[in-house]
């Protein structure tokens, strides 16, 4: 990893999102809906979350948790979850971060029920309460800056 400059103090207003970066989503070994493309820029998230982390930037980790009934899922999709297979089930082995990705003291954790982390969730009052203007946005499909 790249030496990283400055002294932390330029990345106060400034959170990542790193978002449905969890087995489900990732892991083919895990689930058969996990996405090749998640699987092949872990490697890279796992760097900018590292970067992140040296920066001082607040690192929000925006994860799917459902009920295992699927109460909490959009009505087109509850189906997949009467079979107890559906994805991102709370305290299930998909839910979790994928392989080397950590949430640590400081960080945030957002769960979000729906395909958006900015729809009907508390992520603006988040961010705003923590003096964020700036955002770096990396997930399972690609990394945007």
């Amino acid at each position: 990893m790249a030496p990283v400059a400055g002294s932390g103090d330029e990345w106060s207003e400034t959170a990542m999102l790193v978002i449905d970066m969890q087995k489900d989503f990732v892991d083919p070994a895990t689930s058969s809906a996990a996405l090749l493309a998640g699987e092949a820029i872990l490697p890279t998230v796992t760097e900018a979350v590292a970067v992140a982390r040296q920066r001082g930037i607040f690192i929000v980790w925006v994860v799917r948790e459902h009920d295992p009934s699927g109460r909490d899922v959009e009505l087109f999709r509850r189906h997949f979850y009467s079979s107890g297979k559906g994805l991102g089930v709370e305290g299930s082995k998909g839910a979790e971060l994928a392989d080397g990705l950590t949430i640590k003291d400081g960080d945030y954790k957002l769960v979000k029920t729906r395909f958006s982390a900015f729809f009907a969730t508390h992520l603006d009052s988040v961010l705003k309460t923590s003096g964020i203007k700036n955002l770096v946005i990396v997930g399972k499909h690609k990394i945007y800056i």
